[in-house]
């Protein structure tokens, strides 16, 4: 199942995202109501091409909280290593787990403004997971029961700010920082999802990858979050980018592809 979130002539609403069987095109099916919140929503009878005039996909989710992954995968902390921007090759062995306000959320197609306090913007393609009930010191055993789906994510990074802030507030945090989108999806093998990444029309190799090298895996991580604070329904979890991430530039166009959720679109813009 596919969940959106969209605005119709300014008017956010949810859907369901649902395959036409006769002319094979998504629609969104509008839902009266939150999907995560504490009554059923149903749906209205209304019906929108995803093309249709005034239609806009919007981030799926506004989160209360976005927690990150940090060098959660073998290849992207060599990579890190390669470049000079970490101290080791190997991958630390205890989570590296950062945080982006709910203000750097953004949606499909929406600008990632590019600030003028930095002059090394790059991608960071990833699986992120959205939290679907209240979640407190959850259990390894039990801690997918708690995941309501997920979506695609590109974890933007100032790389040249992280390395001189050792929080990572401004180089992980600022805004427009966490485009997500285009939807929810229920339905994912998330054991083994292929991620990959395209800049203004071309596949980047060497920035794709598959969950299935990820050296905490998702019950640990949803686990170890939970262990030290509350997760909301709406939250999300950025999993962690699987290989060599890369430069943008404004005027690039960035798109995250990951295998069963879809393709999640941007376009970088220059800040004043």
């Amino acid at each position: 199942m596919r969940i959106a979130r969209f605005s119709i002539n300014n008017t956010p609403q949810y859907a369901f995202v649902q395959t036409d069987s006769n002319d094979g095109k998504d629609y969104l099916v509008a839902l009266d109501g939150y999907p995560l919140g504490s009554r059923p929503v149903s749906p209205t009878g209304e019906r929108y091409a995803l093309d249709e005039d005034g239609i806009r996909l919007l981030a799926p989710i506004i989160p209360s909280k976005v927690f990150g992954l940090a060098k959660n995968y073998q290849a992207h902390a060599r990579s890190m290593y390669e470049k000079g921007q970490s101290v080791s090759p190997d991958a630390p062995s205890e989570m590296v787990i950062f945080t982006k306000p709910s203000t750097s959320v953004i949606g499909p197609d929406d600008p990632i403004v590019y600030p003028s306090f930095s002059h090394d913007m790059n991608f960071e393609p990833e699986l992120a997971v959205v939290i679907g009930k209240i979640a407190k010191g959850v259990s390894v055993e039990n801690a997918m029961d708690y995941v309501l789906g997920f979506t695609c994510v590109n974890d933007v990074t100032l790389r040249d700010l992280q390395g001189s802030d050792p929080m990572w507030t401004r180089a992980k945090g600022f805004d427009t920082s966490c485009p997500l989108g285009p939807w929810i999806e229920t339905d994912v093998n998330w054991q083994d999802a292929k991620i990959s990444f395209t800049l203004n029309g071309e596949d980047v190799p060497e920035a794709s990858g598959t969950t299935a090298n990820l050296i905490h895996g998702i019950p640990e991580q949803i686990a170890a979050i939970s262990s030290f604070t509350t997760l909301l329904p709406g939250d999300v979890i950025l999993t962690g980018t699987p290989n060599a991430s890369g430069t943008l530039t404004p005027g690039d166009e960035a798109i995250v592809h990951v295998e069963g959720v879809g393709s999640l679109r941007n376009v970088i813009v220059q800040g004043e």
